[in-house]
């Protein structure tokens, strides 16, 4: 997983492409997060090609992380299929979505998405 500070309060993360990297890169991050608490999380999925449950529950933790401190966490490039997960799951309504970087990084300047999904 790449980590960069794209300002002083967002945090940019490129995910691996598979599992079990992926849940263990984003019980990282949720560390990373809890030791840095004024920050918003874009995530990149331009390399996942899948993900399973705890990869999920990691995301809602960071998730509940960043809700709790006043952040924003915003999806970006996320497979159909993949995506298709996240609406099977009930969760297309939770998280933030968007198209690419351009995108996500307008969100999170503007202030969030506010609960929509793409």
């Amino acid at each position: 997983m790449a980590i960069q500070q794209f300002s002083k309060d967002v945090l940019f993360v490129d995910l691996p492409s598979k599992e079990p990297q992926i849940g263990s890169e984003l019980n990282q991050l949720n560390e990373t997060v809890l030791a840095k608490s004024d920050c918003d999380v874009v995530i990149d999925f331009f390399r996942v090609e899948l993900v399973t449950s705890a990869s999920i529950s990691n995301l809602m933790i960071l998730r509940n992380l960043l809700q709790e401190r006043g952040r924003q966490l915003v999806l970006c490039n996320v497979a159909v299929m993949t995506k298709y997960i996240f609406t099977v799951a009930g969760l297309d309504k939770v998280f933030d979505f968007v198209d690419d970087r351009f995108a996500a990084m307008s969100a999170v300047k503007s202030g969030g998405l506010a609960g929509t999904a793409n």
